[in-house]
């Protein structure tokens, strides 16, 4: 029976080619393949918010009277629904940090070189979507951490010059952060968001598989992928699952009061980890520099670190053709214990 079906499938699907694929593809092997699983564990956490975010999508309500009412029914009297709320929201954090570590070992490996730059930019691109994800997600549940750290967020929006009114309102859906907002948060988040992201994982897996994985400077053997590689990827998957049981069972995600705009923010309000850095440079920037507000110095630093990160590949080339790719590391590691100092310090603050 297991070959009629195989043959029938393979007559019209022709998947004796894809399994012929599979069992010739190899991955290298050297002293940083374990990097190579980051990209697989960063697909499997995108996986599980898919899971989780549909789960929470049949009992959430949008709107500035229901969300955070339908958000405590999900955590207080659907079965597991606290279960699912805590995953979901353990498993962002994390989706953040392994994208944030398969970047790093990019860096490290100098992975986003020739022929890989279009790799590089698009997996930037991905890391600006899982950090939308993060923002946008973060004001659903509709409680007071959300509802006043979206309020400072959008509020530096505000300070760009000339547009920096319009992108205002357009984000806030008015002058404020109130229910149109959070329609506008929510249909960003679950319909606009995923599409983008969906379509962008499509063509960074289409570029990984064309051009295949780099082989670093130490390449000495290689490793089929199929089935040794796939079998690796998915025991940490497996790790994975568990870690954000784990996270989930014994530091479920609280779901504090309700938003409410006539009170006034909580002392200590922080962004998420993943913003943190930003946010306390912004604290230390002074009021005015050269006349110009600090905030507008610190958006504009934000803007070209940004940009510099993602044409790395572009002038990295321009480095090395003038025998200056010590700076490189210079400037790619300044600029990580920059961002975790300045992490710290927001943490600590």
């Amino acid at each position: 029976m297991k070959d009629l079906v195989l043959s029938w499938l393979d007559e019209r699907y022709k998947l004796s080619s894809f399994l012929e694929w599979a069992r010739h593809k190899t991955v290298p092997v050297h002293r940083w393949t374990i990097f190579y699983y980051t990209g697989g564990v960063c697909l499997f956490l995108f996986l599980v918010q898919i899971a989780t975010g549909i789960l929470l999508l049949m009992y959430y309500r949008v709107g500035a009277e229901s969300s955070y009412e339908s958000v405590r029914f999900i955590t207080s009297q659907v079965e597991f629904g606290w279960l699912m709320r805590s995953v979901h929201s353990w498993a962002a954090n994390l989706l953040i940090f392994f994208v944030l570590a398969h970047m790093f070992s990019i860096f490290v490996m100098r992975s986003y070189r020739s022929p890989r730059e279009l790799s590089w930019v698009t997996g930037c691109f991905l890391l600006g979507l899982m950090m939308a994800f993060g923002f946008s997600g973060y004001l659903l549940p509709w409680n007071e951490l959300a509802y006043f750290a979206t309020k400072v967020g959008t509020d530096i929006v505000g300070q760009l010059p000339v547009a920096g009114g319009w992108l205002l309102k357009l984000v806030r859906g008015g002058e404020e952060v109130t229910g149109a907002t959070l329609s506008r948060f929510f249909g960003l988040h679950v319909a606009i968001l995923p599409a983008a992201a969906t379509c962008l994982i499509g063509v960074h897996l289409l570029f990984v598989q064309v051009q295949g994985m780099s082989h670093g400077e130490d390449a000495k053997a290689h490793m089929p992928f199929f089935p040794n590689f796939v079998l690796r990827d998915l025991a940490l998957w497996l790790v994975a699952l568990n870690v954000i049981c784990v996270l989930a069972v014994f530091f479920p995600w609280e779901l504090g009061l309700k938003a409410d705009a006539l009170k006034s923010a909580p002392a200590g309000i922080k962004p998420e980890w993943y913003f943190l850095s930003q946010y306390q440079l912004l604290k230390v920037m002074p009021a005015r520099i050269l006349l110009v507000p600090g905030e507008l110095w610190g958006i504009f630093l934000f803007g070209a670190a940004g940009g510099a990160v993602l044409l790395l590949p572009f002038w990295d080339s321009l480095i090395r053709a003038r025998g200056k790719e010590r700076w490189l590391d210079v400037l790619g590691w300044g600029a990580l214990a920059a961002t975790a100092a300045l992490t710290v310090w927001g943490h600590l603050s």
